[in-house]
């Protein structure tokens, strides 16, 4: 790990990480490093914590589709995308944003504090994941684990491998 386990899963606590993550990350046992901030509760708020931290950081966007399927759509923070263009790429009925309750019912989490990491709490695997391929491109990928109180940077291979030690396979877009 990039930080002493010890050391690391105190500062975790104080970033007010759930307990839940902090024992998958740990038995993942994969490099990481965790960046404190104050709480954000969007892209432009976090992007003057983010000058310091290298690599690819990441818009999360909880969806819901207009059969009641819940998706989980990540992409690099600087990109837009069209909920009615991305449904059919994704095979996805027409899209909306889910609700904050919806998000605090599956996901344990608030508005903020969205990225695949939180994927420990689905625990029916109701969330169906969806990474823009720019994501998994560079040699670090950052995300809110849990809470947008800091921000968790690891290698994109590191994220995949959490992802199925959770039983997720997640689909990978191109979005224009």
């Amino acid at each position: 790990m990039l930080d002493d386990s010890d050391t690391m899963h105190l500062h975790w606590h104080e970033a007010g990480i759930p307990e839940e993550l902090c024992r998958e990350l740990a038995l993942a046992s994969m490099p990481m490093r965790l960046h404190a901030h104050p709480p954000v509760r969007t892209v432009a708020d976090a992007e003057e914590h983010w000058r310091n931290v290298p690599g690819v950081h990441t818009k999360n966007l909880f969806l819901k589709d207009a059969k009641g399927a819940l998706w989980l759509v990540v992409l690099p923070h600087d990109r837009s995308v069209n909920l009615k263009e991305l449904a059919p790429v994704i095979g996805a009925a027409k899209l909306s944003f889910a609700s904050p309750v919806t998000l605090e019912q599956v996901l344990t989490i608030e508005p903020g504090g969205v990225s695949p990491l939180a994927l420990v709490a689905d625990r029916e695997r109701r969330v169906r994941l969806v990474l823009e391929r720019r994501v998994l491109a560079g040699d670090t990928v950052n995300f809110h684990p849990m809470t947008n109180r800091a921000t968790l940077s690891m290698h994109p291979n590191d994220l995949s491998a959490f992802l199925s030690r959770l039983g997720y396979e997640p689909i990978i877009v191109d979005i224009a």
